[in-house]
C-alpha cells in the first residue's frame, strides 16, 4: 500500500501519529446565546436559562494552553458565534497566531438578512469576508436544515435567509471564503411536513431519505455551495441513563432529529448510497469509511469501528463554566480548567454517540496509527473487509483531491471527477 501519511501530509502531525496519538482538536462553545428557533437544538432563543457566553480572557487563555500542547485544529461553535462577530474574529486571530492552523466556525446566517436591502450592505459583507479570509479562519459553514427553502426558514425563524445566503455566496468567495453547507439529519430534511420521513417500512423508508437527501444536495449545489458537512443524527440514544449526560446543548429531545436504531441504520446505508454521485459536484467532508463503520456498530458489532478520541486527543469547552470535557456529550466528566492531558487513552474505549465532529476523525486516523503499532492487525483487518478498506483508501484519495477541505480556496473540480 502506499503511505498514507503522502495522502495526509499538512492535515496531520506525523509524530504524533506516531506515538499513538493524532492531532489535537478543540472545539470550544464559546457562546450559548443564540437568535434561532430551531425545535432540534435546546439552545434556541425560545428556551429560558441563564446564557452565557466566554469572555475574551477566557477564551484567549484557552486558546493559549492548546496552542501550547500542540492542539492542530480548533472549532468556535455556539449557540450563534455570529451575535458576537469582533470578539470571534479576535478569537480567531489570535489563534492563528499562536499557529493553529485548522480554524473554524459557522452560524445560521442571520446575519445575511438583515438589511440586505439597504444601501451599503454589500460592502459591508465584502469587508466581512476579507477580514475572515485575513484572519486566518480555515472553514465557515452555515446551517441549512432543509431542501426547501421556507421549511428551512420555518425551522430557524429566520425569513428570507436562503435567498440571502444565496447572494451572499459569491461576495465570501469573491473575499477568499468558501463556506460549506452544513447539514444536520432530521425529518424535513426533504420539504414540508407531508414529506417528513417517518419509518413504515424499512424499503419505503430507504426510499424516501434517499430522495431526500438527493433533493438536499441538488438545492445547496444551486445555492452556490462549493462544500459541505453532514451531521449524524443525535438524538435517539444520546441520553443513556449514566453512561452520557450531554452538556452541548445542540441535544434535543424533539421528535424532528429523534430516530430509532434502525432508521440510524438506514440513514448510514443511504448516505453511503447518495454522498458518491455528488462527490464530482461539491466537495463533501462526510467520510464513507466512517458512515460504513458507524452502521457495522449500530448493527451490534460494536468492536468494528474505531474507538472516539474524544478525552485523548478531541476535547470540548462549555460556555457554561468554561470547563475541558472529553466532548459535548460527557458532561459528567468536567476535566477542570486548562488541565493536564491524560498521556494515555481510555482504558474503555468510547462509542456510546455519533457526534460526526469526533467520530469522523477517529475513524480516519484509526487505520494510520493502527498501521504505525499493530500493521499486522490492520492487514487482517482490511483483508477480512475489503469494503472497509476501500472506502477508507477513497476517502483518503478524495480528500487529497479536495485540498483537505480548504475553505479559503475554489474545487478543483478536474480532480474531483474521478471520484463519480
Amino acid at each position: 500500500m502506499p503511505s498514507a501519511y503522502s495522502i495526509l501530509q499538512g492535515m496531520v502531525d506525523f509524530s504524533r501519529l506516531c506515538s499513538g496519538r493524532c492531532p489535537g482538536q478543540l472545539v470550544i462553545q464559546f457562546t450559548d446565546y443564540c437568535n434561532g428557533a430551531c425545535p432540534q437544538c435546546a439552545m434556541n432563543v425560545n428556551h429560558t436559562y441563564p446564557r452565557r457566553r466566554l469572555s475574551r480572557e477566557e477564551t484567549e487563555k484557552i486558546i493559549s494552553w492548546a496552542a501550547s500542547r500542540g492542539f492542530r485544529a480548533l472549532s468556535f461553535t455556539g449557540g450563534e458565534p455570529f451575535l458576537h462577530y469582533k470578539d470571534l474574529r479576535h478569537l480567531i486571530n489570535y489563534a492563528c497566531r499562536r499557529h493553529i492552523p485548522y480554524i473554524r466556525t459557522g452560524t445560521n446566517g442571520f446575519f445575511l438578512c438583515q438589511g440586505w436591502d439597504k444601501a451599503g450592505f454589500n460592502s459591508k459583507l465584502e469587508t466581512m469576508a476579507r477580514e475572515l479570509a485575513a484572519s486566518g479562519l480555515r472553514n465557515l459553514w452555515i446551517s441549512v436544515d432543509s431542501a426547501d427553502a421556507t421549511v428551512h426558514e420555518q425551522i430557524r425563524g429566520l425569513p428570507e435567509v436562503i435567498n440571502a445566503i444565496q447572494r451572499s455566496l459569491p461576495i465570501f468567495h469573491a473575499g477568499g471564503i468558501y463556506p460549506a453547507a452544513n447539514l444536520g439529519i432530521n425529518r424535513l430534511l426533504g420539504g414540508p411536513m407531508k414529506k417528513t420521513l417517518h419509518l413504515t417500512t424499512p424499503e419505503v423508508f430507504y426510499g424516501r431519505m434517499t430522495a431526500a437527501l438527493e433533493r438536499f444536495f441538488e438545492s445547496v449545489i444551486k445555492l452556490g455551495f462549493t462544500m459541505s458537512n453532514l451531521c449524524y443524527p443525535m438524538g435517539a440514544d444520546v441520553d443513556q441513563g449514566d453512561l452520557l449526560k450531554p452538556i452541548y446543548g445542540a441535544h434535543s429531545p424533539h421528535s424532528m432529529v429523534q430516530f430509532s436504531r434502525e432508521e440510524k441504520i438506514l440513514i448510514f446505508r443511504v448516505l453511503q448510497a447518495v454522498i458518491p454521485r455528488y462527490r464530482s459536484r461539491i466537495r463533501i467532508f462526510t467520510p464513507l469509511s466512517s458512515l460504513y463503520a458507524l452502521e457495522k456498530q449500530l448493527e451490534q458489532e460494536e468492536d468494528f469501528s474505531f474507538p472516539c478520541r474524544g478525552g485523548i486527543d478531541y476535547f470540548f469547552v462549555s460556555a457554561r463554566d468554561a470547563m475541558l470535557y472529553p466532548c459535548g456529550y460527557r458532561g459528567e466528566e468536567n476535566m477542570g480548567c486548562c488541565p493536564e492531558l491524560p498521556n494515555t487513552a481510555r482504558s474503555s474505549p468510547c462509542r456510546l454517540c455519533e457526534w460526526e465532529c469526533f467520530r469522523d476523525p477517529s475513524e480516519l486516523t484509526g487505520p494510520l496509527m493502527m498501521a504505525w503499532h499493530q500493521p499486522g492487525k490492520l492487514w487482517d483487518r482490511f483483508r477480512q473487509d475489503k469494503t472497509y478498506a476501500r472506502l477508507w483508501w477513497s476517502d483518503l484519495k478524495y480528500y487529497r483531491a479536495c485540498r483537505f477541505f480548504d475553505g479559503r480556496v475554489a474545487p478543483e473540480l478536474t480532480g474531483m471527477t474521478n471520484f463519480v
